[in-house]
């Protein structure tokens, strides 16, 4: 996009600032040293290209030029928002959700804790990191990166997840701007709601693979396999065990898969 469109585009919402990029190596790293050196809240970065764009645990997110939406909105948490710092990554999720319903008319899921599907495929992936003052957080960085356009999905061999792009299940190209645009509202909107009774409502009626078999694996700790019961108030993705015990599990070094029938274990669960 152009600067005088991005302008155009931005009129109205609630970004305070903003920074646009032709290239850039990650919009988070970016939105990190602008926040320490004194971002305004709802500041944004946004770029055309990010040439070492990342996603959790450092793995690489690739953000073609003119054909992915690739942004990091600067948020400063009000002391009312300081206990809900794990929210801020389905916030992301939800208003991507509405987003792209309202844009395209398109059903996505939001993939606990920090992807967006299409038919179970990945188009958008969602990065959230805090700035901290001694204990408590100055900024926090919330990274989205979308497939707006066909030549947005990355090849096969830099797939950590079956891979999908906005214009693939609409059927036409999709304008980045009203995504931009509807995004920026929806986040806004969204933010007011953080942690209230409809705003974990959403995000459970949305959740990917709500009552099917999933696998989480975690570096420290034995497989889990279980059944998507819901999410708690603090976040927390419940899973129903194969012995029916509710298992709570907190983000951190995980990856979330769907059992497939040959997956060892996968017939375990009731």
């Amino acid at each position: 996009m152009e600067r005088h469109e991005i302008a155009e585009t931005l009129r109205g919402t609630a970004v305070s600032a903003w920074h646009h990029f032709e290239s850039i190596g990650s919009t988070n790293t970016e939105a990190q040293c602008w926040a320490e050196s004194g971002a305004p809240d709802f500041a944004l970065v946004l770029a055309e290209q990010q040439t070492s764009g990342r996603g959790r645990f450092d793995r690489r997110w690739i953000t073609s030029p003119g054909a992915s939406l690739a942004l990091s909105l600067i948020l400063r948490p009000t002391p009312d928002e300081v206990p809900r710092l794990a929210l801020f990554a389905p916030l992301c999720g939800i208003a991507v959700h509405e987003t792209v319903q309202r844009v395209c008319g398109l059903s996505p899921q939001i993939k606990w804790p920090n992807d967006v599907l299409l038919k179970g495929q990945k188009f958008c992936g969602i990065l959230v990191e805090s700035s901290w003052q001694g204990s408590q957080p100055a900024a926090v960085i919330m990274g989205i990166g979308m497939n707006i356009n066909r030549g947005s999905i990355p090849p096969p061999e830099l797939r950590g997840f079956p891979a999908t792009s906005l214009e693939a299940e609409y059927g036409s190209p999709v304008d980045r701007a009203a995504i931009l645009r509807e995004l920026l509202f929806s986040i806004h909107a969204w933010r007011g709601k953080l942690g209230t009774p409809v705003f974990m409502q959403y995000w459970e009626e949305h959740l990917a693979f709500k009552g099917q078999q999933v696998r989480i694996e975690n570096s420290e700790r034995p497989l889990i396999i279980g059944k998507i019961k819901g999410i708690n108030e603090l976040g927390q993705l419940l899973l129903i065990n194969d012995s029916g015990e509710m298992v709570p599990v907190t983000v951190g070094d995980i990856h979330l898969r769907p059992v497939q029938p040959d997956d060892p274990g996968g017939n375990n669960v009731g």
